[in-house]
């Protein structure tokens, strides 16, 4: 067994877009441990970065020289924050363009270069079936909302699927990616320690939630098995915010004394983009899971002491 493997090892060059973010960091990390060899592309090249860092311009259309070069994975992160600013409406179209014009100039600029793609792997969101509490469970089967952040998904998803004329295609739908330093997590648990912590609107909003190491793994795995179309990215666990918050703080040790933080101070304070926080759906994994993928964190009690404990 181990020696066959070895013998059959063979090292893939991936290009990440988005790679300095939380999920594109841990998954850089994941795959030089692994023994490949990894390559992003940013619009400012950091001075101290990891790995080699091309320069690209999604306005001007341009990528640098060398950096498709004996690429056989894409992995597309890239994307202008969701939850960064309020919803204005230079602010949406900025949230589309950065995901749709760069799918788009990647697809372009590997036909222009003749690159033999293997696999292309693009972030999604569970927000594709729209920010509502309701009690269905959503698969990948179910229809996109025709919400503004359903739409996003929608189109984000279409130009990904432009690239199965020359490679393998996976899409991910990810939902609240948990982690030890960033992420939602962070701006949960900062009021929890200092005493303030509440659950957000009435509490019972569904939070589809996926460990960031299992997510960093989710992405390997499709990396190295014939699997494509969409997936959701989470671990199935069913939980609510109120949920979170109370376990969140038991594995802290802080009490919770608060009332929950009123919908209408959200909704006033984050405008439209409030709904973020304020809803959320129940979300299978049944799909990753049938493929064979297995969950290192599947429940909330192991992801929080995994995450928080110090």
């Amino acid at each position: 067994g181990r020696l066959f493997r070895i013998a059959f090892f063979c090292a893939m060059r991936v290009l990440i877009t988005g790679g300095t973010g939380l999920i594109g960091s841990s998954l850089t990390e994941f795959l030089l441990k692994k023994g490949h060899e990894v390559v992003h592309l940013s619009r400012k090249p950091a001075e101290q970065a990891v790995v080699r860092t091309y320069h690209w311009d999604i306005r001007k259309g341009y990528i640098e020289d060398g950096a498709l070069d004996g690429i056989d994975v894409i992995v597309h992160l890239a994307g202008a924050g969701i939850a960064d600013k309020k919803w204005s409406p230079k602010q949406k179209e900025l949230i589309l363009s950065s995901r749709v014009d760069s799918a788009e100039l990647l697809l372009d600029q590997i036909n222009k270069r003749g690159t033999s793609l293997k696999v292309f792997i693009s972030a999604s969101g569970i927000s594709y079936y729209g920010l509502k509490t309701v009690d269905h469970i959503f698969s990948e089967n179910d229809p996109p909302s025709e919400e503004f952040i359903g739409d996003v998904c929608v189109k984000w998803e279409a130009a990904a699927d432009k690239f199965t004329e020359n490679s393998r295609v996976v899409k991910l739908r990810t939902g609240i990616v948990l982690a030890k330093n960033g992420g939602a997590l962070e701006k949960i648990i900062k009021p929890i320690r200092f005493g303030f912590g509440a659950p957000l609107g009435t509490g019972s909003q569904w939070v589809p939630y996926i460990h960031l190491h299992d997510l960093v793994r989710m992405y390997y795995f499709c990396m190295v098995n014939e699997v494509e179309g969409v997936f959701n990215a989470v671990n199935g666990d069913h939980i609510t915010n109120s949920d979170l918050t109370k376990a969140a703080a038991k594995t802290l040790g802080k009490p919770l004394w608060l009332p929950n933080v009123p919908s209408f101070v959200l909704k006033m304070i984050f405008g439209e983009m409030g709904d973020l926080v304020l809803e959320g759906s129940r979300v299978s994994s049944d799909k990753m899971q049938g493929k064979g993928f297995s969950f290192d964190y599947p429940n909330l009690g192991d992801t929080l002491r995994d995450l928080l404990k110090s």
